[in-house]
């Protein structure tokens, strides 16, 4: 206390503050791990998980370090103003200690009843307060619970106004405007979590590599107020069931919503993987629907040797979501953000996490830290072999992070010198704004000028002027250019010829189709969702054009099925080799809080809450004869939307690997 004497009372009573709270959950993290250590964790691991909790737990502290001092510079609310002031603000901080205490004491007993941090599915037992009430009081001393809690609160304030107290009696020292705009900033920083383009998130536990290490280095707080959004509702048995019969002819399912997938075969050749998760891929914009302003001719005759499919569709719109879909094989049914923000649904059966004996790669241009990914990919994918933009040796190009071209080139490196069979993400980001083009590729790939109204009739019409507009056409060329780069780099390595080559988009763009495709597709929004799926390998995968359904979440349940992989799938997609069964795509926009399915030439979509639904065609422009509106056909389309609806959503967060 003695060596912040020169500093003015205000400054020392915020640092005390947090020193005092800091310390208190450093305590608490040790207690936990000795209480709940029952999985062996020592060394290295169990100290990042120390290190990562103390940048919590400086945030959280930082947070009301500059709450009080915005407070406390108004004079009126000042502490230091008369003793009634500073009695008004112990009453606070006690107040404040009372719900630190009463987080971890709740946060304790819920990791040791479910093995998992407090969130804010806490607040569901509030619907039922009084059975909830009951329960508690039946199962726990609720007594000495309580005396307990009363002392641990009496005893945290008893500190913190011991050390206000030595602070208000002590000099008065003159205002230093540099201490507080340091401390500001201090506070500031650590509240922002790290010294990078984004922030510190709670998902940064879950990249390292394990639940325990995870719930180690969180707070309540982190938990808590990341899950609010989150909360799940409660699920209605009886529904669930009726859609679990109405779907298994669907899914096969064997026990629960569990299929085994493959056989092992301990002859068989398996093949590496390649997948592209190709960003803003919209088909109505590329050459493989006949565009005739020919974005992509590359692309175009890859798809000609290998399987494509014209009906592909993402289960909704945004980067993150199509992500999601592919890796977990599960449409994204959040309605407020996305499903890997979510740190209820982190954990997840992941089908590329089954490659038995396989190396795992990801690759991405920039960081995975945006929207939460990588503690998906982290937390899921044991061994994984995560290289960003800080792992790579090509220059930054944008926000995004290296150019396309660079993060194949360098992808293309490192898997060629891999002796084990291997399954690879990799994820492009520059077709998309600010749809930069590096200066090192303007020599080999030329900007081309079609005029504003040939790109309004072709699907680029969307942008505000004629100059923005060309920017997003030669971005989308400029993703063909990547492409050919790739292969034609991946041609020359021995991996090449022992490899599967997966593109998909991880969605559409929104826009008016022309004549290109029937208008449903830009009144109901399809091109959101429509995009291309390409599997391509010489010698695992023979030319074929698929017209009928396909959907993002059958990804990785087709590409286990094409490497002669026995796994686990419990997720909603399904081998695409499977033509019977596989001929339908599950479309949810969280905007208009809209769900619907693609299948047998119709379009189905229904509104959520209110239930209006309507059909239209997908095939022509024809409107849906009343056989179809009033029939089996619109029932099945009906019962399939929901059914695929309700248990999406609940294998969020019921999904587990």
């Amino acid at each position: 206390m003695k060596l912040l004497l020169p500093l003015p009372r205000m400054i020392r009573w915020v640092l005390w503050t947090a020193l005092v709270l800091l310390v208190w959950m450093t305590l608490l993290r040790l207690a936990f791990f000795l209480y709940f250590n029952n999985q062996g964790n020592s060394g290295t691991a169990i100290w990042q998980s120390f290190v990562l909790g103390l940048r919590f737990d400086l945030r959280a502290v930082s947070v009301i370090g500059l709450v009080s001092l915005v407070f406390s510079a108004i004079p009126f609310f000042s502490p230091f103003k008369s003793k009634t002031h500073f009695r008004i603000w112990n009453l606070k901080m006690g107040f404040i200690c009372f719900v630190f205490v009463l987080f971890y004491f709740v946060d304790l007993a819920h990791y040791a009843y479910l093995s998992q941090r407090m969130n804010a599915t806490v607040l569901n037992y509030l619907a039922d307060a009084n059975i909830s009430a009951t329960m508690v009081w039946q199962s726990y001393p609720i007594i000495r619970i309580l005396l307990v809690l009363v002392v641990a609160t009496w005893a945290l304030s008893w500190v913190l106004r011991k050390g206000y107290r030595t602070i208000y009696n002590s000099p008065k020292q003159s205002a230093k405007p540099v201490a507080m705009v340091m401390l500001v900033l201090l506070m500031a920083g650590f509240s922002f979590g790290r010294l990078n383009q984004y922030p510190l998130r709670w998902s940064d536990a879950f990249g390292l590599g394990s639940d325990y290490q995870a719930n180690l280095a969180l707070n309540p707080f982190e938990s808590f107020f990341n899950t609010l959004k989150f909360r799940s509702v409660n699920y209605d048995e009886k529904t669930l069931a009726a859609d679990r019969a109405f779907l298994t002819p669907y899914y096969d399912w064997e026990n629960g919503y569990e299929r085994i997938q493959g056989s092992d075969s301990a002859k068989q050749v398996h093949p590496n993987i390649v997948v592209v998760i190709c960003e803003s891929y919209s088909a109505y914009k590329s050459s493989m629907v006949g565009n005739p302003l020919n974005t992509t001719p590359f692309f175009d005759s890859l798809s000609k040797q290998g399987w494509y499919f014209d009906r592909c569709f993402t289960p909704t719109y945004g980067t993150a979501r199509g992500v999601w879909a592919t890796l977990t094989g599960l449409p994204d049914v959040e309605l407020q953000q996305t499903a890997s923000r979510n740190p209820a649904a982190v954990n997840q059966n992941v089908i590329m996490n089954q490659f038995k004996g396989y190396e795992k790669y990801y690759f991405i241009g920039g960081s995975p830290s945006w929207a939460n990914i990588r503690g998906v990919l982290s937390n899921n994918i044991e061994g994984l072999h995560l290289y960003e933009e800080e792992n790579l040796k090509s220059p930054r190009l944008d926000v995004w992070g290296i150019s396309d071209k660079n993060l194949f080139l360098e992808a293309n490196g490192i898997l060629s010198k891999e002796q084990k069979p291997f399954i690879a993400v990799i994820q492009t980001a520059d077709n998309h704004r600010p749809y930069s083009i590096p200066d090192e590729d303007t020599l080999e790939f030329k900007r081309n000028r079609p005029s504003e109204a040939e790109l309004d009739a072709n699907g680029f019409k969307d942008q505000v002027n004629y100059e923005d507009k060309l920017k997003e056409y030669n971005a989308f060329r400029y993703t063909d250019f990547t492409f050919q780069k790739f292969i034609q780099a991946a041609q020359k390595e021995a991996y090449f010829k022992n490899t599967i080559f997966v593109f998909v988009g991880d969605h559409g763009i929104p826009g008016d189709v022309g004549k290109l495709l029937p208008q449903s597709w830009t009144t109901h929004r399809l091109t959101s969702e429509h995009v291309p799926l390409l599997f391509y390998g010489p010698a695992f995968v023979q030319p074929k054009r698929e017209a009928r359904m396909a959907s993002q979440v059958d990804l990785m349940a087709t590409v286990a099925d094409l490497a002669g992989m026995k796994v686990r799938n419990t997720g909603l997609g399904r081998s695409l080799k499977d033509s019977a069964k596989a001929d339908f795509a599950f479309i949810f926009n969280p905007e208009t809080r809209q769900i619907g399915v693609v299948r047998n030439g119709y379009f189905y979509r229904e509104t959520l809450k209110t239930n209006q639904w309507e059909i239209v065609s997908v095939i022509d422009n024809s409107k849906a004869p009343d056989s179809v509106l009033n029939g089996s056909v619109k029932n099945e389309l009906q019962q399939l939307t929901r059914s695929l609806y309700n248990t999406a959503s609940y294998l969020l967060t019921h999904n587990k690997k």
